[in-house]
């Protein structure tokens, strides 16, 4: 199909990115040197048919808290075909760093690269270390390795949230849109196997059950056949790519799709940066060219994934309907009833529709649990959830508001003191 033209396109656009470090471009009048006139337009022609050799990386060397510096140590802590488990870790001189239980950061499978959330990782690296899941391109994943399925994730996220457990106590499992699907399933796996690694579960904006309040997005998937996406979105990795041979969703064709379903984020963030590089503003249009990259950064979906996805979340609703069994494991949400439940929906979210997300509380049985928080944030939208504003100052304080509730209740659980023990004191006495 298209994916060999594409790709061989994506080369000679590589190619004249880099040979535009030869050139000798007149900088404007504003007063860069050539090399920011260069650099400006090399960035455009890459990210522009999203050629990038590699994603960015996350690249959190420090942040600030409280207005004290803390350095970031960033560490891979499980590997596995379907990705691997970043550590993010806060110098351990850093204030508040001994009492904060880590977060999980449950990163979607939906065309971009985990790093479409490095903001949001930053901003939780304030309080808390951070565990990331950070899945691979499937065309770098040779085709001996499997066929990446809806299981496969899930089963990976079951064993990332044990892995980082055992790097310390129990994580905050936090999952962001699509991800919120695989996540509660592995954590309610988990809980129907009597081990429960993690303190609690937040789930923002995800399609738990997209029955409720379908969107554009939903009623596309429903009014169109597998067969049919078969036959016009997957196609074959080429050579010379590890992957060559696996069908996927192409990274490119999701690119359109985001382009053509929200075509103002995109124009804003182009405007941003122009704005700020032709202002002279270094550190802005700096700021603004990664959050572009890390847009751009789009990765290709296993065929075998995307139909998953397509067919148990927006067809036949196996999860809202208690009717999924992962690899001969039925999947429970009624296991987590006990769990302390977050979920967080936006007003504007077109994307997600409304009830979409705060329905977990009725399906896993936990909607009247002292701790659990059901939260709409006013004038948002999907993206506002994880970036930008919205995500700092009013998500994020709701996230760590309900986590040290939660800490403080398992506190008080652990420094109770137990009645037999007791009672069995005074009888000697």
């Amino acid at each position: 199909m298209w994916y060999a033209f594409i790709d061989a396109q994506r080369r000679l656009v590589r190619t004249i990115a880099d040979r535009t470090q030869l050139w000798n471009i007149t900088a404007p009048s504003s007063g860069e040197s050539p090399a920011d006139v260069v650099n400006a337009f090399r960035h455009w022609l890459l990210r522009s048919m999203s050629a990038y050799r590699q994603a960015p990386p996350f690249g959190i060397h420090s942040v600030s808290s409280r207005g004290n510096g803390i350095d970031i140590e960033e560490t891979v802590v499980d590997s596995l075909p379907t990705g691997v488990l970043r550590k993010f870790t806060r110098n351990c001189a850093a204030p508040h760093s001994a009492t904060q239980w880590p977060v999980m950061l449950c990163a979607p499978l939906a065309g971009h690269h985990a790093v479409m959330l490095r903001e949001t990782a930053e901003t939780l690296l304030e309080e808390r270390d951070v565990f990331v899941s950070d899945w691979a391109d499937a065309r770098d994943v040779p085709p001996e390795s499997g066929p990446l399925s809806l299981d496969d994730y899930v089963l990976a996220l079951e064993r990332f949230i044990g892995v980082a457990h055992a790097h310390g106590p129990p994580v905050h499992v936090l999952a962001v849109c699509q991800a919120t699907v695989p996540a509660l399933a592995a954590t309610a796996l988990l809980a129907n196997a009597r081990t429960v690694p993690y303190a609690s579960l937040s789930l923002l904006g995800g399609p738990i059950d997209t029955r409720i309040s379908p969107t554009v997005i939903d009623r596309f998937a429903t009014s169109h056949t597998l067969t049919w996406f078969r036959d016009h979105v997957i196609d074959i990795v080429p050579p010379p790519y590890r992957g060559a041979g696996r069908r996927v969703y192409p990274g490119f064709i999701q690119q359109g799709a985001i382009f053509a379903a929200h075509p103002e984020r995109h124009v804003r963030l182009e405007s941003a940066y122009w704005a700020h590089w032709l202002a002279g503003d270094t550190r802005a249009a700096t700021l603004a060219l990664r959050a572009l990259s890390e847009y751009a950064a789009v990765l290709d979906m296993a065929e075998r994934y995307f139909l998953d996805i397509l067919r148990i979340v927006f067809q036949e609703h196996l999860l809202p309907r208690n009717a999924w069994w992962v690899r001969g494991r039925h999947v429970e949400p009624d296991a987590l009833r006990r769990m302390p439940l977050c979920t967080v929906e936006a007003e504007l979210d077109d994307i997600t529709g409304a009830g979409q997300t705060h329905c977990a509380h009725a399906l896993c049985g936990a909607s009247m649990a002292p701790l659990d928080r059901q939260i709409t944030v006013p004038a948002c939208n999907h993206y506002d959830l994880f970036t930008g504003t919205r995500w700092r100052d009013a998500v994020h304080p709701a996230l760590c508001s309900f986590w040290r509730d939660v800490e403080e209740a398992a506190s008080k659980v652990r420094t109770r003191p137990d009645k037999t023990s007791t009672n069995r004191s005074r009888r000697q006495a």
